[in-house]
């Protein structure tokens, strides 16, 4: 794994590959297409919690494996102005085609609430995937598949660890 020094520049980069990532379909595609016949669930929801999934996880894999390190708060502004910004023009643009008020980065600030709610509640849980994977199902209205909780694990845990590799891969004075 290569290691760069980081500075003021290097963080705003960090920030925006982060974003990048986060709002790349490709995974999410993948993750609802490789669903089985036999699962139950929607896929046009799963599809669209999957994206709200891998925007928090991102988020708060920043939070949390930067924990104790003085470009913490900065790495994670840049991330959450860049998804604001992106929500704003989502928002406007599905309010304009829908014909309906729409705020996404609201959507997003409730998913991310709801995901570390759930975390507190059960804090005996030592894998938050195991956590994640149920409330998944949940908001895509479908708790009891577990093809659905196993989707939504997947989901948080690949992000999660391209997540801690790319900060990883950081070296930070």
């Amino acid at each position: 794994m290569q290691q760069w020094e980081i500075d003021k520049t290097s963080v705003e980069q960090a920030g925006q590959s982060l974003f990048d990532f986060s709002v790349e379909r490709q995974d999410v595609k993948t993750l609802a297409a490789h669903l089985p016949e036999e699962s139950r669930c929607n896929t046009t929801a799963v599809e669209y919690e999957l994206q709200l999934l891998k925007v928090v996880a991102t988020g708060w894999s920043i939070s949390f494996f930067m924990e104790g390190n003085p470009w913490r708060e900065q790495l994670a502004e840049i991330f959450w102005k860049l998804i604001h910004a992106f929500s704003a023009d989502l928002s406007e643009t599905t309010g304009l085609m829908t014909g309906h008020d729409i705020d996404y980065f609201q959507t997003l600030k409730d998913r991310l609430d709801m995901y570390v709610a759930a975390l507190q509640d059960k804090p005996e849980m030592s894998e938050p995937a195991a956590v994640i994977g149920p409330e998944f199902a949940r908001l895509c209205g479908n708790t009891d598949d577990v093809f659905t909780v196993m989707t939504g694990s997947r989901m948080f845990i690949l992000t999660v660890a391209r997540v801690k590799d790319y900060l990883g891969s950081l070296v930070i004075d």
